[in-house]
């Protein structure tokens, strides 16, 4: 495969849209639109079982400065994940029906193979299957061919659990080296397997979609959806978690609160929620999330969308205009 060296992540934008964002133009005149993104990793994690030399340390009950040992399973830590696909998925998707919203999935490849009941649950509930990349670990050793296999897989994967494949990418794990290049061969890859790439997500840089030029053909463009780490209950697989259910809903309900106030204004913007069936699927958790989208729900004008629907409104509205 081509050396994509080349076709590196691009030059950054710190200026962004300025002091005058573009107007949204939500659907319905609405005011805020708030995306929930629901990661599903279980199962895909590091672990011996899966052909890794020690089991995963990051966002479980334990924290980060839980040990693994080399060469052994960490039966306790593959346990926590454990309850992500055993039960907290479930209690997470039944709060989604019982207020009627559509979710976009972060989905691992592996992970929806082991249990593809979720992908398949949440394609007849309407929610949108986006791709997680093929494994929860660290990509930092993969070369550029490893890469790209591990995103045909995920690609296939998705496609062979729901009848379609996915339309967007977050990979995540922030701390890999490879992330770089990721977006460039991202793009060359669902262009080669002949697949719309609608959104890209590895991106926590703005309140609103925004638009780059695509990796190997500048004078395309391609979407960025972006992300956000704040608004997340990632932190509960930190040193810094969120300690009650109060403490989540909270910071989310300031937030919204917050981006409302712009909205109301005539500047509307985007809210990401990110949330992970082993983490938020835990009763205490979810009563937090639950307080939160009653406190969104009482408000005129907003739309919870998933991200293909932001994506293809944002494309439709504000159309890439080469630089």
């Amino acid at each position: 495969m081509t050396d994509l060296s080349e076709f590196d992540y691009g030059p950054r934008d710190i200026v962004g849209y300025g002091p005058n964002p573009p107007d949204a133009q939500w659907p319905g005149g609405a005011k805020i639109a708030i995306q929930i993104v629901l990661n599903y990793e279980e199962g895909s994690e590091a672990t011996p079982i899966n052909g890794d030399p020690r089991s995963e340390r990051l966002a479980s009950e334990l924290g980060p400065g839980c040990q693994a040992l080399e060469g052994e399973r960490n039966v306790n830590i593959e346990s926590l994940y454990e309850y992500g696909s055993r039960a907290g998925v479930w209690r997470i998707l039944r709060l989604f029906k019982e207020y009627g919203i559509r979710c976009t999935s972060y989905m691992v490849g592996m992970a929806l193979l082991q249990n593809p009941e979720v992908g398949q649950w949440l394609v007849r509930e309407g929610h949108e299957v986006s791709s997680h990349g093929w494994r929860w670990i660290d990509r930092s050793g993969w070369t550029v061919e490893q890469e790209a296999e591990y995103i045909r897989k995920a690609i296939d994967a998705i496609r062979s659990v729901t009848g379609k494949p996915p339309v967007g990418w977050y990979y995540g794990m922030v701390q890999s080296k490879a992330g770089a290049r990721s977006r460039a061969l991202v793009v060359k890859t669902f262009k080669e397997e002949g697949l719309p790439l609608k959104y890209f997500s590895d991106d926590y840089s703005d309140d609103l979609p925004h638009w780059v030029p695509r990796p190997g053909a500048p004078d395309e463009g391609q979407l960025v959806v972006p992300y956000a780490l704040d608004t997340n209950d990632y932190k509960d697989g930190n040193h810094n978690a969120w300690l009650t259910p109060d403490n989540f809903a909270n910071y989310l309900i300031g937030c919204f609160d917050e981006l409302y106030r712009e909205g109301v204004a005539g500047s509307p913007k985007m809210m990401s929620v990110g949330l992970h069936a082993r983490l938020v699927g835990r009763p205490g958790r979810l009563a937090g999330l639950r307080k939160f989208i009653e406190h969104a729900k009482k408000h005129e004008g907003v739309w919870f969308a998933t991200r293909e629907e932001i994506a293809e409104h944002w494309t439709k509205t504000h159309p890439y205009a080469k630089p």
